[in-house]
């Protein structure tokens, strides 16, 4: 059975890269979860961010697992080196390509957890046949691309949906979900069956890094205390 605990997955795609090991030793000290890293293309999505070489030097900076997140064009040629670069799982996008249960298989021979990531309008029907191959679901509450978007309120009644489709297979699947995420609207997609949020500007656009991080733990506790 999964840990009833809900994940903290800070995106290190808000941080300050400058400082970005201090920064990733206050979330540690803090008590999150997870590192969060957006690895984008520029193909796939328009922004261009890191990979490999950079995880491979923030890997030796802490223990937590890595979780990344790959917005890029053909996932299947580089997940040696992601696995080799120290990521703990690996969650690629139902949109970018006809292979995808190769991609999963190949990331799972090679250690790591597997993800499967749908942007708001890919169905669920896209999700269906691999989730017996799952270790993870990233429902995206924004267009994937770039940070610090608004939720869209309309994945709330998606979220719901497939925390049932989760249930119903009996698999310890994480549900998680990246976009927009902030104080009020956590509140809302924690009591739906989201299990491990992503959250960027909100936790690194505060002055108070470590106290950003316990604020979303104790609006998590709270919205699962009134669901209970």
């Amino acid at each position: 059975m999964l840990s009833n605990q809900v994940k903290i997955a800070p995106s290190v795609l808000s941080a300050d890269f400058s400082h970005l090991a201090d920064q990733i030793k206050l979330l540690e000290e803090a008590g999150a979860d997870w590192i969060h890293l957006d690895i984008m293309d520029g193909h796939f999505v328009p922004n261009l961010t890191f990979g490999p070489p950079v995880i491979e030097k923030i890997r030796k900076t802490t223990d937590l697992p890595f979780d990344a997140h790959l917005m890029i064009e053909n996932p299947e040629r580089c997940l040696q080196n992601f696995c080799d670069a120290g990521v703990d799982q690996v969650t690629v996008h139902a949109e970018t390509g006809y292979h995808l249960h190769r991609s999963v298989e190949h990331i799972l021979s090679l250690g790591m957890k597997a993800g499967l990531a749908l942007n708001p309008a890919t169905p669920l029907s896209s999700l269906e046949p691999l989730l017996p191959f799952l270790d993870l679901v990233l429902l995206m509450t924004v267009n994937p691309g770039f940070g610090g978007q608004k939720f869209i309120e309309e994945i709330l009644t998606k979220i719901e949906r497939t925390a049932e489709l989760i249930k119903k297979s009996d698999r310890e699947v994480w549900l998680e979900v990246d976009g927009g995420l902030n104080e009020e609207n956590v509140a809302r997609v924690v009591p739906r069956g989201a299990n491990a949020l992503v959250i960027g500007t909100a936790i690194f656009g505060k002055e108070d890094i470590p106290g950003a991080v316990k604020n979303f733990r104790e609006i998590v506790a709270g919205s699962k205390r009134r669901t209970a």
